[in-house]
């Protein structure tokens, strides 16, 4: 972590505070990897003229974006047009099976590079071997929730374990200058049975840290939940126990109902809204808008590279905006100051951490990104007066490329476009060395075992 003191500005400083407050030619006085103040530039610098001044010409700066739920990969672009337990028995479950270490962690490096060159600086990602996905983290510098994909269950028992889920809290959490958290996940409530549910819950109390899962994200479930627990998936998991730990959050949790939406509400839940994903796998509409409506936090995710196919989440907030619109036919629904929160404030308290990141405040994080103004999707920008339009232009113009500067606790990752803390080229070398392997050994295994693994609509060992 860089020490010495700065005072970074911009041409206008957003920082997404409550008042959602902008301060034209504003500053962030930063030390030690936190904002110790936000002003104007010419203040703060005149208030401490020893400090080195940094300003980025032609951009706004604003919160680093935060992504909700993802996972790391190597199949992009490779596991298309399937509805998504097709897509999971054909595709993603036998990559499970087959994936290696290295593979995994090469997988990681792709990912955080991406995040940080489009302006996400923390990444919660649900993925496999995650001491490598920990040290990619390390050495990029982005933030990192690192969530294993769990199950604790005889049909997926290629997936990893609880055991290694907790050694990885043991040994990761709370690590590289607080960038890296460690979570209990589960794959689906379904990847484990009674006594896999039992322990992740009981886990994460033990160790004070949230739980993360899918769950909701298919009609499928409702009839499936009903089944086996007599239950819709909400309450199921309420009595279950998923909700009485520090957090839990939800991915997708498309299928919810008015009364999940209000017990959710109550309870220690909170919800990732990814919505390229659901839509490129049918999933169908989240009721975001209820959602927020009833105070649960949502945040903003872009599932991983083989359901998106990118992580820019300057493409998933204009997606999020127009597909809210669409499903309630309602061209005011899902404002564009409502998203940036998703992405941004609204996104930290959905992880738990709004006391750190989400807003550029006094006491917080040093996660800034600036964005290039002198370009033509940001022209014209007003910045006050009635054609006030940064907002809108950020959620609905801007795309992950023109993030000019990332910085996440106080060390610049990005300048210039450019990934500072790695080699670019290389990692995207290993990756295209490292894909031909993965799919050749996954192309064996399903000429061997035609049915891959059994989806839990089949019948499973209890």
């Amino acid at each position: 972590m860089s020490t010495d003191p700065l005072i970074l500005g911009g041409d206008t400083l957003l920082t997404m505070d409550a008042a959602n407050r902008i301060i034209v030619d504003g500053a962030l006085l930063i030390r030690a990897g936190r904002i110790e103040a936000v002003g104007p530039l010419a203040t703060l610098a005149a208030a401490h003229p020893a400090i080195a001044v940094k300003r980025v010409a032609h951009s706004v700066l604003m919160p680093g974006l935060i992504n909700a739920h993802a996972h790391s990969g190597l199949l992009r672009g490779t596991a298309e047009h399937l509805p998504v337990w097709e897509w999971l028995r054909l595709h993603i479950d036998p990559m499970h099976r087959v994936l290696e270490a290295p593979e995994a962690e090469i997988a990681s490096w792709l990912c955080y590079a991406e995040s940080a060159l489009g302006g996400t600086t923390t990444v919660v990602d649900m993925w496999r071997f995650m001491e490598g996905s920990a040290r990619a983290a390390q050495g990029i510098g982005t933030r990192l929730v690192a969530v294993p994909y769990v199950a604790e269950h005889p049909d997926y028992d290629y997936f990893e374990t609880l055991d290694g889920n907790e050694s990885l809290i043991q040994r990761w959490h709370g690590k590289a200058d607080g960038r890296i958290n460690v979570w209990v996940g589960l794959e689906h409530p379904f990847y484990a049975d009674a006594a896999g549910q039992r322990r992740a819950i009981d886990m994460a109390k033990a160790y004070h840290t949230p739980l993360h899962t899918h769950c909701s994200e298919s009609q499928l479930e409702i009839p499936e939940f009903a089944k086996r627990y007599g239950r819709r998936p909400m309450f199921a998991l309420d009595e279950l126990g998923f909700f009485d730990g520090p957090l839990t959050l939800i991915a997708h949790a498309v299928w919810l109902d008015a009364s999940e939406i209000e017990l959710i509400s109550r309870r220690r839940a909170s919800v990732s809204h990814n919505p390229v994903s659901n839509m490129k796998l049918a999933s169908g509409f989240a009721p975001v808008a209820q959602l927020l409506a009833a105070g649960v936090p949502v945040g903003l995710g872009t599932d991983g590279e083989k359901e998106n196919n990118n992580f820019d989440l300057f493409e998933e907030m204009k997606v999020a905006s127009l597909l809210g619109k669409l499903k309630t036919l309602d061209a005011t629904a899902m404002d564009s100051w409502q998203v940036l929160r998703m992405a941004t404030s609204q996104g930290a308290k959905a992880l738990g951490l709004e006391r750190e990141i989400g807003s550029l405040e006094t006491g917080k994080r040093a996660d800034v990104i600036a964005v290039r103004t002198d370009t033509p999707r940001m022209t014209p920008s007003f910045t006050a007066g009635p054609y006030f339009n940064l907002h809108h232009n950020l959620v609905h113009a801007v795309r992950g490329q023109d993030v000019t500067l990332t910085m996440v606790n106080g060390r610049i990752v990005v300048e210039d476009g450019v990934l500072q803390t790695a080699d670019l080229q290389h990692i995207l070398t290993e990756v295209q060395r490292a894909a031909p392997a993965l799919f050749a050994r996954r192309a064996a295994y399903l000429a061997a075992h035609a049915q891959s693994t059994p989806l839990w609509t089949q019948k499973q060992r209890t």
